[in-house]
């Protein structure tokens, strides 16, 4: 296990990239926030991150530029400018080396295309995750408010890549990669964001985990599906949605023990539920501090009773 202050500094670092990913980073000026000479913390960032100051920062770029030029309507020689790119040239270089297309042949096809954008996992994040351990869950823990509702859900579709024996997010990345997300993102039909998932018996292939990662699409898409991955389709349903509370970044681990805890005890027959797991997946979403952690689950209404939460 690294030492916290080697995880904080190139944490400092990622967090400077963020803020200025528009503008001209240099190694002296990632060096100043880290606290270290150039020379290590070039190192300290690559031992942690798998990737050089400069690869990260020009993976980023270029995923953030693929992301608009999906989005809005600009010319590709701005947004190469707005990304600190000296030329068209050297950004359609850069953007074909990176995503196996060019800027042009991306923008004609982004309807279709599905590229692997770099969504950088925080070191800060994975090694808390780490050290608490991915299924130890405090049975003594001061739980939040948790938000709880019921949404419909209409039927659509499934796009998600299977893992083999996976039970959670850490295990699958060691058998499928960390890299599935990405490429979900860059799925421009997608309804929602990527999501987590544990698929019940139903939903599964013989051979294959209960833990997957996925994205929903409209009932009627019929565009590209990645290689290696499937699609089904999901019937309408009812999802019981848990949000917990916002919480610090660096303390993502505690708040999904929390919200875990409350699941584990939650009775939905208390507002005229029960848990309906064979309508569809439980899924996780990404947690992100500033909204709180968010699973949802697959629930029916009693037919004794319309309560509602």
């Amino acid at each position: 296990m690294e030492s916290w202050d080697k995880i904080k500094a190139v944490q400092r670092m990622q967090d400077y990239i963020d803020s200025h990913i528009t503008e001209v980073i240099t190694l002296r000026s990632l060096a100043g926030v880290a606290g270290y000479s150039p020379w290590h913390s070039a190192r300290l960032f690559k031992e942690l991150t798998g990737k050089t100051p400069f690869e990260y920062i020009r993976a980023l770029r270029l995923s953030q530029a693929a992301l608009k030029l999906r989005d809005d309507n600009v010319k590709i020689v701005t947004v190469a400018f707005d990304f600190v790119f000296d030329s068209h040239e050297g950004f359609t270089r850069a953007f074909s080396r990176l995503f196996g297309m060019t800027p042009q042949s991306y923008c004609k096809n982004r309807d279709k295309a599905c590229i692997k954008l770099f969504m950088p996992d925080y070191v800060r994040d994975y090694y808390l995750t780490l050290q608490k351990g991915a299924k130890n869950m405090s049975k003594n823990s001061n739980v939040n408010t948790v938000f709880v509702q019921v949404v419909e859900r209409s039927a659509r579709k499934l796009i998600l890549k299977r893992g083999v024996k996976a039970t959670h997010y850490f295990e699958y990345c060691e058998e499928v990669g960390c890299d599935v997300w990405e490429l979900l993102s860059g799925i421009p039909e997608a309804s929602y964001e990527p999501i987590g998932m544990w698929l019940p018996e139903n939903l599964r292939r013989e051979g294959t985990s209960v833990y997957a990662q996925g994205v929903e699409v409209p009932l009627n898409y019929s565009g590209h599906i990645p290689e290696g991955y499937e699609m089904m389709e999901l019937p309408p349903c009812k999802m019981m949605v848990f949000q917990g509370a916002p919480f610090e970044d660096a303390k993502f681990g505690e708040a999904i023990e929390e919200l875990w805890g409350v699941m584990k005890t939650y009775n939905p027959e208390t507002y005229g539920f029960q848990w309906a797991d064979e309508d569809g997946p439980r899924v996780q979403l990404a947690p992100m501090g500033y909204r709180g952690y968010i699973e949802a689950r697959p629930v029916r209404e009693l037919n004794h009773t319309k309560a509602q939460i």
